[in-house]
């Protein structure tokens, strides 16, 4: 044999390396592991938003810095002092003053973290999309929500709290901390769901569906500042049918506290608004509480289905408590929680159904991970 052609010789090439690729096999497991804690760290910061949301919303904050996205072109209150000072003095028992002012600003930082990090979650999800069952699709429209959110977010302060905005604001709030729920339980092991649960799928949906529409009707009530137009229950100002404006109550393009005539909203149609939301609640509280009955003891369902009842409890105790005591901001503040609460249980366990009959995520072997 040719020396010169012999593969032991040394005038031979060597064999040419695998080439290896920034996410190759071996940076996979931790890059899996960093983007679980992202997911998991954002869908916290989801919820502690919303909660902070209505915190801004309750304590009349929204027009703390009356411009957008800065406080008067400052980055923070600290330049913009003059101008909360004049503000103040022209308008003491206004929207604008120094501790509406940071309100409003901390919110805003928030929520451009949260917008980071969520950009953060869709690159780790493209990078990661070579393994099976990894769709980047979910955290592309999440990213595209948080988009959204941010635009309405501005819109909230242009148009000057006008409801219909500020309503929508809050339910893509609640549609964003849906997204991010899904994401998360999906990377949480749980137990087997049986296979066919009773068509829980279907009547989780019908279940969330009905939910968010008492969510924008809880949201209306909050931005038109109907929470008080009932001061007593379970009647409304000692009848079961009050004297009640749906038309003037429900017009959508009108701006806070007036009608698009530029005339002062009637107590009539704040009476509608309130009326309409306690009253829509006793319909969702049925259909969730005989969901979360049935299921209390379905393995994989149990402890979402029981948490499911307790938030329905609490719930309606914050509710008539705000009644009661005229909207203390604590319990106001848990109330707008509990929702938030509703809606990543209810998630959960549409997530969990959907998975009926196979295992988690978390719990499949690597490379043969399903939706």
């Amino acid at each position: 044999m040719d020396p010169t052609t012999s593969p032991l010789s040394p005038a031979s090439p060597a064999p040419a390396a695998p080439r290896r690729t920034a996410d190759g096999p071996g940076r996979r497991p931790r890059l899996l592991a960093r983007y679980r804690r992202l997911v998991f760290l954002t869908w916290f910061l989801t919820l502690d938003l919303i909660m902070f949301g209505a915190f801004v919303r309750l304590t009349d904050s929204g027009l703390g810095c009356p411009d957008w996205p800065g406080c008067y072109g400052h980055l923070s209150p600290l330049g913009a002092g003059d101008h909360i000072r004049a503000a103040l003095e022209a308008m003491p028992y206004g929207p604008v003053s120094a501790f509406k002012a940071w309100i409003e600003m901390i919110h805003r930082y928030a929520g451009a973290l949260l917008g980071l990090l969520i950009i953060a979650i869709a690159v780790c999800a493209w990078r990661l999309r070579g393994l099976p069952g990894r769709s980047p699709a979910l955290a592309g429209w999440t990213l595209v929500m948080v988009c959204v959110q941010g635009a309405f977010g501005a819109w909230t302060v242009t148009h000057r709290l006008m409801p219909l905005v500020v309503t929508t604001h809050l339910v893509l709030g609640m549609s964003l901390l849906a997204l991010m729920t899904w994401l998360a339980a999906r990377e949480k092991a749980h137990a087997p769901v049986p296979a066919d649960p009773g068509a829980g799928r279907a009547w989780m949906i019908l279940g969330l569906a009905v939910l968010f529409l008492q969510v924008a009707l809880g949201g209306w009530v909050s931005t038109n500042y109907a929470a008080l137009a009932c001061m007593d229950f379970p009647t409304c100002h000692g009848a079961w049918l009050p004297p009640m404006d749906f038309g003037e109550g429900y017009a959508l393009l009108r701006g806070l506290g007036q009608l698009s005539s530029g005339e002062l909203i009637s107590q009539d149609a704040l009476t509608a608004i309130h009326w309409t939301h306690r009253n829509f609640a006793f319909l969702v509280m049925a259909l969730l509480g005989v969901l979360a009955w049935r299921w209390r003891r379905t393995p994989g369902l149990a402890g979402p289905a029981r948490l499911l009842l307790a938030l329905l409890a609490l719930q309606m105790l914050t509710g008539l408590t705000t009644i009661f005591f005229q909207w203390p901001l604590l319990i106001a503040v848990m109330h707008n929680g509990g929702a938030a609460g509703l809606v990543l249980v209810g998630v959960t366990l549409l997530w969990r159904l959907s998975r009926a009959g196979a295992r988690s995520r978390a719990e499949a072997p690597e490379g043969r991970e399903t939706h």
